[in-house]
């Protein structure tokens, strides 16, 4: 990939992250959702690439833009695989909770893992302990190897996982074992990447999530050099037979980073929607403007940039009037 894609999609982020952040605490989830596939869909069409959805908002006949197999881009000599999601964490928006970003990820065509959209297995850590985590073994044992590899005592480890009824037992066990646990509401990408960020405190994810969001994760730690292992959980015959269809071969095979994310030129942008430990939110000041934080990465060159960015932005729409939604305005970016 040319160089300057990775701040192309810096835009394409910030896009997204400044057309949902004014529905932040509105309750609405979707409305949300809506607003930032649509400015994310936008920016795309400047973007000088050949672009194939992969991981997207639904099949063609569930969202009407940004399906997974749309064309994105005004190029044709660049072909990717683009993974995106215009807001992890729907409902960190619509309560105005912690961690939620706007998230795209891309590859060359053919590299990323057209995932099902269903549940997905997955433990994940940094790269201090790369090749410690084993998707097989018990909770315990993945703690005694992650904490061995990185020099700590297990009592000192801190796990992240979603808030489940499904990870009852895996709470249970991590707390028998003595480390510490992070519960998050949603957002398991941004958990993921906390992994491999030492100054979040996360030494390892553990869990069931969404599978679409397992190949987003991957591309981050592909960037950063974490190590990740998942596997597809399918609720049903109908999810398995899904999951054949798409070309998953062996439902039960383990994929690591490499599997997931193929190739040695991945890219990742993420812009924070809402502040959190991984990112700042949109902050918005006088005179019609707006500040935007963002971390974008390149697995090739191992660059990982820090970018905080002031954009001057349309006065802030009403978006609703007497209950009934009103058309919602872009973003000048």
């Amino acid at each position: 990939m040319e160089r300057e894609l990775t701040l192309e999609f810096v835009r394409v982020t910030e896009a997204a992250a400044l057309a949902a952040a004014p529905w932040m605490g509105k309750g609405d989830k979707e409305g949300a959702d809506q607003a930032a596939v649509d400015a994310m869909r936008a920016v795309f069409d400047t973007v000088n690439i050949k672009g194939t959805v992969v991981i997207g908002e639904g099949e063609k006949d569930e969202a009407p833009m940004l399906y997974t197999g749309e064309c994105v881009g005004c190029g044709e000599s660049i072909e990717l695989d683009i993974a995106v999601d215009p807001v992890e964490g729907t409902t960190l928006v619509a309560k105005g909770l912690p961690n939620s970003l706007a998230v795209v990820a891309a590859a060359p065509k053919g590299n990323l893992l057209n995932a099902p959209d269903m549940y997905m297995e997955k433990v994940a850590t940094g790269p201090d302990a790369k090749g410690a985590i084993d998707l097989d073994a018990s909770p315990t044992e993945n703690l005694k190897s992650v904490a061995e590899a990185k020099g700590k005592k297990v009592t000192d480890m801190t796990v992240i996982l979603l808030d489940r009824d499904r990870h009852r037992e895996i709470i249970k066990e991590v707390r028998e074992a003595g480390a510490r646990i992070k519960l998050i509401s949603d957002g398991d990408v941004a958990g993921a990447i906390a992994t491999a960020l030492e100054h979040t405190g996360v030494d390892m994810l553990i869990g069931t999530g969404g599978a679409p969001e397992g190949v987003l994760t991957a591309a981050a730690l592909k960037c950063l050099g974490g190590d990740m292992q998942a596997r597809l959980a399918p609720r049903n015959q109908a999810e398995t037979e899904k999951a054949l269809a798409m070309g998953i071969e062996d439902i039960e095979q383990i994929f690591g980073v490499e599997d997931l994310v193929q190739g040695d030129d991945a890219m990742f942008s993420v812009t924070g929607i809402t502040n959190g430990e991984l990112l700042r939110g949109v902050q918005y000041y006088g005179g019609e403007r707006a500040e935007t934080h963002s971390i974008v990465m390149r697995s090739k060159t191992g660059t990982v940039r820090n970018i905080k960015a002031q954009h001057k932005i349309k006065q802030k729409p009403n978006y609703f009037q007497n209950g009934i939604r009103k058309s919602k305005e872009g973003v000048n970016n």
